[in-house]
């Protein structure tokens, strides 16, 4: 090769080299993109039946959990000792508002007890309870509320208000204050609460509230419905109901999300 094409050669792979942004190397491959990160949610009544299913699930699906719990040691016993958990009470407005520093979501799978205790009656926790956390969340600027409440809640004569002090009453009213909070919501009405297996059965979505005790499902399906609608943004601002049948398990719920109606 003559010198002066040499010479040529050269300048052209340099000035190659430096388009690339590399001395004579190859181009760097581009960095994988990230996972998007996912919301702080803050869960109420995490140590209960429901609401100890529902830590579990956002965990394994890989959220950051706050619990919010009356009881610190119950909580280390329950969720394990790498849960965060912060004590406070919904009954007590003040206790509130320092669980919320960095949550996005709230998830309120709290209920009075059967029977319940004087201080744990449903209008403290399923009404005021639900109405408190919703006007704290409010003021933190948290951007989406589930509220886990149950069927039945518009049926003013259904034989739960007679046995249990008005109970699903009081639910319907911690509902309303919910939705007249201004933060996006998911209300969510499961049938018959049971100890089974989940993932076993279709989960059915409903609105209308219609009567049906036959109507039933397990708390660990209730956890999957209620850790879905914190990622869907067409679970937003509705209210159904959901109960399981003999079928084939969804693996995901974001048809039916988008099938129910606003409300």
């Amino acid at each position: 090769m003559r010198p002066f094409k040499l010479i040529g050669f050269l300048a052209a792979a340099s000035l190659i080299a430096a388009a690339c942004g590399q001395s004579g190397e190859a181009p760097a491959e581009q960095a994988a993109p990230q996972e998007e990160s996912k919301p702080l949610v803050l869960v109420a009544g995490a140590t209960g039946g429901t609401g100890s299913l529902v830590v579990a699930e956002l965990i394994e699906q890989g959220y950051p959990v706050r619990a919010f719990v009356r009881d610190a040691a119950k909580a280390a016993e329950r969720l394990g000792a790498d849960v965060e958990a912060v004590v406070g009470d919904l009954r007590d407005p003040a206790s509130i508002a320092a669980t919320l520093d960095g949550v996005n979501v709230v998830i309120n799978a709290a209920g009075s007890g059967v029977p319940a205790a004087d201080d744990n009656m449903p209008e403290h926790v399923d009404f005021e309870g639900a109405r408190n956390l919703a006007d704290a969340a409010a003021a933190a600027g948290v951007g989406h509320y589930v509220l886990v409440s149950s069927m039945g809640a518009t049926q003013d004569d259904h034989q739960l208000n007679r046995l249990f002090n008005n109970i699903l009453i009081w639910k319907r009213k911690g509902e309303e204050a919910v939705a007249a909070s201004g933060i996006p919501y998911t209300i969510i009405r499961p049938g018959g609460l049971n100890d089974g297996p989940g993932n076993e059965q279709t989960v059915i979505f409903e609105q209308g509230d219609l009567p049906g005790l036959e109507k039933a499902i397990s708390r660990a399906d209730v956890a999957r419905v209620t850790v879905a609608a914190v990622k869907e943004e067409d679970a937003r601002n509705k209210v159904f109901e959901i109960y399981a049948r003999d079928g084939e398990p969804q693996t995901g719920f974001s048809g039916e999300f988008a099938a129910l109606g606003g409300s």
